[in-house]
């Protein structure tokens, strides 16, 4: 028997006189988590049903992905994909983008960046990636300068100037903001940041610049990208409705690509 989870979807089904499509999309807690929640209540009057499933970090999402565990993902950025792609060799593809939700810079010790001591303990996330990514807006914040050529992913060993002799700690992104306590600061992904109670506008020190390259996306598995439920899935995401939800939830924290 079908299992029905909202009114809307036995409608759909009453409408439409065939039975709803279900399919199960991974998703990071936080934003990420409950922007898909309000997701599947536009697509389901629409016929999808969507089962919404969290991961708590950025690695298995792309693996259920290409298991088949999942039919799609909702969290990462194309950089991030990209990376996964080349070291894992998945055959993924993006769909349509997203949010993009700028990473900050947060402390529970200083309130100000010119406030950042020598010798810092600056937490950043371990995945090549979003430390990339964190070490490039700690040159855009005048903190470091990076090697030339080294794109979006540098490495700590990419470091040429470090005036204040920071010393970075990587670590799991999911673990950054319950380390505050241990770290001067840390660059913090927004979806975490929300998660544990942080307000990006109110409690980040610095943020990222709004022409980041890092807009979130949609993934499938490559070859399902002309699949119907696919076209329903983005236009529930790239509705008005989901646009007004986000507005107003986030307040500017995240920003809608669409």
């Amino acid at each position: 028997m079908l299992r029905m989870t909202t009114l809307a979807s036995a409608l759909a089904l009453i409408a439409g006189g065939a039975l709803a499509e279900e399919i199960k999309v991974g998703v990071s807690p936080g934003e990420h988590a409950e922007i898909m929640e309000e997701v599947a209540k536009i697509a389901a009057p629409k016929g999808l049903e969507i089962d919404v499933i969290e991961f708590s970090d950025y690695v298995v999402p792309n693996q259920a992905l290409a298991d088949g565990d999942i039919q799609a993902n909702s969290f990462q950025h194309q950089p991030y994909l990209d990376n996964q792609v080349k070291d894992r060799g998945f055959d993924l593809v993006p769909v349509a983008t997203t949010i993009t939700t700028p990473m900050g810079l947060y402390s529970s010790k200083i309130e100000s960046l010119d406030d950042l001591p020598e010798g810092a303990q600056v937490g950043i996330p371990n995945d090549p990636t979003n430390g990339g990514r964190a070490l490039l807006v700690l040159q855009d914040l005048g903190q470091i300068k990076l090697a030339e050529g080294t794109g979006l992913t540098p490495s700590v060993l990419d470091v040429t100037e470090n005036p204040k002799g920071i010393k970075f700690q990587e670590l799991d992104a999911a673990q950054l903001p319950r380390s505050l306590a241990d770290l001067d600061a840390a660059l913090i992904n927004t979806n975490y940041a929300l998660a544990s109670g942080l307000n990006p506008k109110t409690d980040a020190i610095a943020t990222e610049k709004a022409d980041s390259p890092y807009v979130n996306i949609i993934v499938v598995r490559n070859g399902d990208q002309e699949q119907p439920w696919v076209k329903t899935l983005v236009e529930a995401y790239h509705s008005p409705e989901l646009k007004a939800f986000i507005d107003e939830k986030y307040q500017g924290s995240v920003i809608t690509s669409w």
